[in-house]
This record gives C-alpha cells, sequence and structure tokens, in this order.
C-alpha cells in the first residue's frame, strides 16, 4: 500500500492564492498601520478587496457565506495567515470568533444563527468567549460563576472571568456557567450568548502582562480582561446548546483553537525565519558573511528542522480530521509541540539578528513576548502532557506497547 503525502491541487491553489495575498496586501498594510493609518480604514479596506477575490471565512460552508474548505485546505490557509497580524482578520477566521462560528453552526437554534452567527460571518461583529477563572485556571470544571433559571424566560448569572480574550472589542460574549451543581462533573455547565454591552457583564481592566502592547492591541483584539458578572439576565433563548452541554461544546471549541493557534505559530516561525536568513545573508563581521559560518547554519538548519516536524504534525492532524477520526492524542501532542517550536525559533531569529532583533524595530521583539502565551493558552503544556502520559499508560496496558498513542499507528 502506497502512502500519498501529495497535497491535492485544488488545495495547493487556495494555499498560493493566501500565500500572494499575505505578502502583497496584509504585509504592506501593517506598514500603513506602523505610519499612522487609521486601523478601522485598513482593515475594511483589506476586507472588501479579501471578499471580492472570494477569500472570506475558509472553514465556514460555502452556504453560508464561507469558502467550503475542509481541515486539509484550512491548515494550509491559516499556516499562511499567520505571517501576518492581519492575516486572519482580513478573511474574517481570527480567533476567538472563528471557534465560535463553529460552535454555533452546530448547535445554535434558528433565532441564534439569524441574531448572532450571521454579523458574526459578514464581519460586522466580533465575540469573546467567558470561560476561565481566577479560582479554577486550567480546571474548567472548577469555575464558580453560576446561573439560576428565574422561571422559563430567562437565567441570572453571577461570577468572574479572567483571561476574556478579545472582550474589550467584542459585541457578543459566550458566557460559561455551572447551571446543576448536582449532576456528573461534566454536565454541570452550561453556555450562554450575551449581547454587549450590558451593565451585568462589566469589563473592570485588561489585564497587564509581559506582552508588548501598541496602541492597536486592544482594539484589534488582542487584550485579556478581568469581567465582574453580577445579575446579568440573560433570556432563556440565549442558552447555546440545552442545559449541561457547555462543557463539551466548549472543549471541542477549544480543539479547534489550539490547532489554530499551531498553525499560525507555524506561520510566523516561517517567517522569523525567512526575516533571519535575509539578515545573515546581507551582514558581514570579522571580515566574513554571517552566512558563511558553520555556527549561523547550524542554528537556521535546527529552525527548518523544527518547522518541518510542526508542519508533518499539522497535515497529519489535517488528514485525519478530513476523515472524521479521532485525534485527541494527536491535538494534546501538537499544541505543546508548536508551542514551543515557535519560541525556539523566534527566538534564535532574534539571537541572528543581534542587537536588531533585540530592539523593536523588527517585528521579533513583539512576537517574542506574546508567543510565551502559547504555552499558557487552551491549557498549559503540563495539562496536555498529563493527558498525553495517561493515554500512553491505558494503551500500554490494553496492548502491550505505546506504539498506538505516539504515532506507532499513523494511519
Amino acid at each position: 500500500m502506497t502512502i500519498d503525502f501529495e497535497i491535492p491541487a485544488d488545495a495547493k491553489a487556495v494555499r498560493a492564492r493566501v500565500r500572494q495575498w499575505v505578502q502583497d496586501e496584509c504585509i504592506p498594510a501593517e506598514k500603513r498601520l506602523t505610519d499612522g493609518a487609521d486601523y478601522k480604514t485598513v482593515l475594511a479596506e483589506l476586507r472588501a478587496k479579501a471578499r471580492a477575490q472570494g477569500l472570506w471565512c475558509p472553514f465556514i460552508p460555502k452556504e453560508h457565506g464561507g469558502m467550503g474548505l475542509g481541515p486539509l485546505a484550512n491548515a494550509l490557509v491559516q499556516m499562511e495567515l499567520g505571517q501576518s497580524h492581519l492575516g486572519a482578520l482580513s478573511m474574517n477566521t481570527q480567533g476567538p470568533d472563528d471557534a465560535t462560528m463553529l460552535t454555533l453552526l452546530e448547535h445554535g437554534t434558528p433565532l441564534q444563527k439569524e441574531k448572532f452567527l450571521k454579523p458574526l460571518l459578514n464581519g460586522e461583529k466580533r465575540i469573546c468567549y467567558s470561560m476561565t477563572e481566577k479560582a479554577a485556571g486550567a480546571d474548567a470544571t472548577g469555575m464558580q460563576t453560576r446561573a439560576d433559571k428565574v422561571g422559563n424566560e430567562k437565567y441570572m448569572l453571577n461570577g468572574e472571568k479572567w483571561f476574556s480574550s478579545a472582550a474589550t472589542a467584542a459585541d457578543i460574549a459566550l458566557v460559561m456557567a455551572r447551571t446543576d451543581p448536582d449532576a456528573p462533573r461534566h454536565r454541570q455547565f452550561s453556555t450562554f450568548l450575551v449581547e454587549l454591552p450590558s451593565p451585568g457583564y462589566r469589563i473592570k481592566r485588561n489585564i497587564p502582562t509581559m506582552a508588548i502592547e501598541g496602541p492597536l492591541t486592544h482594539v484589534m483584539g488582542g487584550g485579556h480582561a478581568e469581567i465582574e458578572i453580577k445579575d446579568l439576565e440573560v433570556p432563556a433563548e440565549n442558552l447555546l446548546g440545552g442545559e449541561g452541554n457547555g462543557f463539551s461544546m466548549g472543549q471541542h471549541r477549544l480543539a479547534y483553537g489550539r490547532l489554530r493557534h499551531g498553525m499560525h505559530n507555524v506561520a510566523m516561525a516561517q517567517r522569523a525565519l525567512d526575516m533571519a536568513t535575509q539578515h545573515v545573508t546581507s551582514r558581514s563581521t570579522f571580515g566574513k558573511k554571517l552566512d558563511e559560518r558553520q555556527a549561523v547554519q547550524f542554528m537556521l538548519a535546527e529552525c527548518a528542522s523544527q518547522l518541518y516536524i510542526a508542519r508533518l504534525m499539522l497535515l497529519h492532524i489535517a488528514y485525519k480530521a478530513e476523515n472524521k477520526m479521532d485525534i485527541r492524542q494527536e491535538n494534546g501532542i501538537a499544541k505543546v509541540f508548536l508551542a514551543n517550536m515557535v519560541h525556539k525559533v523566534v527566538d534564535t531569529a532574534i539571537q541572528l539578528h543581534g542587537a536588531l532583533g533585540y530592539s523593536q524595530d523588527t517585528p521579533l521583539a513583539g512576537w517574542y513576548t506574546r508567543i510565551r502565551s502559547q504555552r499558557l493558552v487552551d491549557g498549559p503544556d503540563e495539562v496536555h502532557k498529563w493527558t498525553t502520559g495517561r493515554n500512553i499508560i491505558k494503551a500500554f496496558k490494553a496492548t502491550g506497547t505505546t506504539a498506538g498513542a505516539c504515532g506507532g499507528d499513523l494511519l
């Protein structure tokens, strides 16, 4: 039997189109923003061009206005878009909106799709996801925010949320809360659609982090907010997916988010490596070109190796997703690897740029301070390693080998 690594021609074609789009439109638009152009104007122009070229909502079915790409083609697209911080925004495939679109498509009522999904698909509104809490951290089942049903018409929500990404840029919030503390642990939670602004959903602050922020950081959805939820009334019709299904929907939603982060990490690492290679091929020190030094060549080789592994991981996961196969083990492994990979490659690119890389005259320093969060978001490294390790032990006890839990049964 032949193992076919050939990417279908139509998927290659859309990748080429998106690669050209990012290079010709998104990266130059970054320069316009740096020079002081109005963000809303720049983004509106980008989006109008993207839609005119049929580059809109890559993974959304065509009947809903998207490109209808499957997991493989979408992975190829996302691995290009991440080269620019305007890439995903330009095609309306940015997080956290993208994963919520998928959730609404699968679980939303006709009313919810009309009221909440449609403006998201059109790029008219943005949505944030309020699940994480200080008290619970990586253990979502430890959340304390509660939702009490009042008659049959509404719910009353009270609690707090922590690190709600893009909340200050959002017009809608997806809020998870405990509806039945006596139900089995993973059936205690439900998810609600909340229109913003709302007096019961108060943004206390954007949490300061180590990431370098610019004047557009929060406007573009880069902030992470602390939220107070107090006597927040939500109509019963805004309950998404039924009572008790919040946790399972959330895990499915986060699974896509982890992969999207990983895809964008590959794109960012590729751009960082390109920048580093351009720099070393154009600079000399102590009478010798940098690219002629073996140490430099070794550093580039290590980055290339990391990117090669990363792409194979993502393409294999996309293949399994395309064929409706279980990707949970591979997703957890890739989440950890890809977060560490981009950190390593960008760090190497900074080193190869010398003091220039440490400055903010290139985007590398800004990337470096932001990508450190990749080892924390969507579950920290340790949680995914814990799950992966348990699956390895489980596989060994069942079969006498760990191969099936670490790529031994790739297909």
